[in-house]
């Protein structure tokens, strides 16, 4: 049975879900969602200035940002071409550790390098808000900080290992969080090192 640990109301920790083999076979299976959606760089809305980390998507929508603001759309950025699917092993982590009744829609796929980050912010950009959010990190460890739905709030952090999973719904569906940032050299399962991120989410209401 996966660890549970509760770090927060509704933000829930699995450590180790996906073993060494599990890791590299998905690793692997991101490599061809790679190959039919290329890493962008996402821009802030309004600024243009560029997110430190890079990223695709796949599944059946896939979100975006750029000067015309944050969404979801079915199509590349830049290709115009569908999102891939997604991997069965992220649809088997859904249904193993959300307790929501729905297919995600849309998975985000985040790379960091050693330098990136992720500022606090909510995902709200989706319309099923009843649904929780599931991550799956690869690679180097992460320094995850969690908060409440006000910015100025206490935060707590977690380190996220390569393998682990974090779910946050119910009270923390809206909460605050982000990455502070990434231990180099803390996982051998990306040659090149860093870290990616996988952000399984449900976009419409069922």
């Amino acid at each position: 049975m996966t660890n549970r640990i509760e770090i927060a109301p509704g933000v829930v920790h699995f450590p180790g879900s996906f073993d060494r083999m599990a890791q590299e076979a998905l690793v692997s299976s991101l490599r061809e969602v790679a190959k039919a959606a290329p890493l962008f760089t996402p821009r802030m809305p309004r600024t243009g200035k560029p997110f430190s980390v890079k990223m695709t998507n796949c599944g059946t929508l896939g979100w975006v940002s750029d000067t015309d603001g944050y969404r979801y759309q079915p199509t590349h950025p830049d290709s115009g071409a569908p999102w891939p699917p997604m991997p069965p092993a992220l649809l088997e982590a859904w249904t193993s550790l959300v307790a929501y009744p729905h297919p995600p829609e849309a998975c985000l796929v985040n790379f960091y390098d050693g330098t990136a980050r992720m500022g606090l912010h909510q995902d709200r950009d989706e319309q099923a808000f009843d649904a929780p959010v599931l991550s799956v990190s690869l690679g180097d460890t992460g320094i995850f900080r969690v908060g409440g739905t006000m910015r100025s709030g206490p935060t707590r952090s977690v380190k996220l290992q390569s393998g682990d999973a974090l779910s946050f719904g119910g009270p923390a569906r809206l909460a605050f969080h982000g990455i502070d940032r990434i231990i180099p050299g803390t996982s051998t399962l990306l040659p090149q090192g860093g870290r990616i991120n996988l952000t399984l989410r449900r976009v419409m209401r069922p």
